[in-house]
């Protein structure tokens, strides 16, 4: 069910810091030019061990000047697709594919929140910016451990004023998600991109507060979770397979070497296509997805193959192979 991306031939213009661990760079295609809206992103090519794969990052600001901008963080921990991006310098020849996007800024709603934590403010930033063109009722609230780990905070505050706000974690500030909701009129709608905690978190405090859940949007950036990221084995007996999983690669891609047929989508934890019951883990799972409950997940009856993984030593599974 993955749609089939056009890919598109382009080049790196500019490369700049925004913080010690995030990087800004600029792409123009070679060809057509196609203006984002607001929450969109883009698909890279990347090279990784050698073997090509793909990685989405989300459009920075409106892009209305023929140049696409992302921002990636350069993780310690990688899957390789830090790593790659981290090493384009100007001049450099990609594909991509899009604009696309799963994001998209709803217009009309008397009120908006738009919450970011580390680098998930790339498409809140992005979000906010159409807000104020707009004249909409907003404000935007902006995590991150330490001051130098805001990337576009100044930006967006020479954009927006008074509407942003930032919590320093370093300092002992952190979001109160419920007092934030409790404050909304009852149709705003609140936007979130960040860390998995954030959204689990942002996902209970909302339906505590009694609003509907299609007025929470979220996105997540990334497979963060609980435990560390360490290799482990995949047993599944029906089909008499072990397949190992290394630090750079998700039980999906695994999977999907090893020969094993796999529906999926998003590949982002959010649409719960490639989940796969559980039958015997020796570790923890390490529950990286925003579909399932968190009563779902302390029953471990099911995991998303796409983003989350184990800290131990094996996870037996069954699969939709049939």
């Amino acid at each position: 069910m993955t749609s089939v991306p056009e890919w598109r031939a382009a080049s790196v213009k500019v490369v700049r810091n925004l913080t010690p661990e995030i990087r800004m760079i600029e792409i123009a295609p070679a060809d057509h030019f196609v203006t984002p809206g607001p929450g969109s992103h883009l698909q890279v090519g990347v090279s990784i061990g050698g073997r090509p794969d793909t990685r989405s990052y989300s459009l920075v600001g409106p892009c209305d000047d023929g140049v696409y901008r992302i921002a990636v963080k350069l993780l310690k921990e990688t899957r390789g697709g830090s790593a790659y991006m981290g090493s384009l310098q100007p001049g450099a020849r990609v594909t991509i594919s899009g604009p696309e996007n799963n994001f998209t800024l709803r217009r009309g709603a008397p009120q908006y929140l738009l919450v970011a934590g580390g680098i998930g403010i790339t498409p809140i930033y992005s979000h906010a910016l159409a807000l104020q063109r707009a004249g909409a009722d907003f404000r935007v609230l902006y995590g991150a451990h330490t001051r130098a780990d805001f990337a576009l905070a100044a930006e967006l505050k020479a954009a927006v004023g008074d509407r942003l706000s930032l919590f320093v974690g370093a300092e002992g500030a952190r979001i109160d998600l419920a007092a934030e909701f409790a404050k909304l009129a009852r149709e705003a709608e609140a936007y979130i991109c960040g860390p998995i905690g954030m959204l689990e978190a942002a996902k209970r405090a909302w339906g505590a507060s009694g609003r509907p859940f299609d007025l929470l949007r979220f996105e997540t950036f990334g497979a963060s979770g609980s435990r560390p990221t360490v290799p482990f084995e995949i047993r599944i007996p029906r089909l008499g397979k072990t397949v190992p999983v290394p630090v750079s690669k998700s039980m999906l891609e695994a999977l999907e070497e090893a020969g094993v047929e796999m529906i999926s989508d998003c590949r982002k934890g959010e649409c719960g296509l490639c989940a796969l019951p559980i039958l015997d883990v020796d570790g923890v799972v390490d529950h990286r997805d925003v579909f399932f409950s968190d009563e779902e997940k302390a029953a471990n009856a099911k995991l998303c193959a796409c983003v989350s993984r184990v800290y131990g030593k094996a996870i037996t599974l069954d699969t939709a192979d049939r």
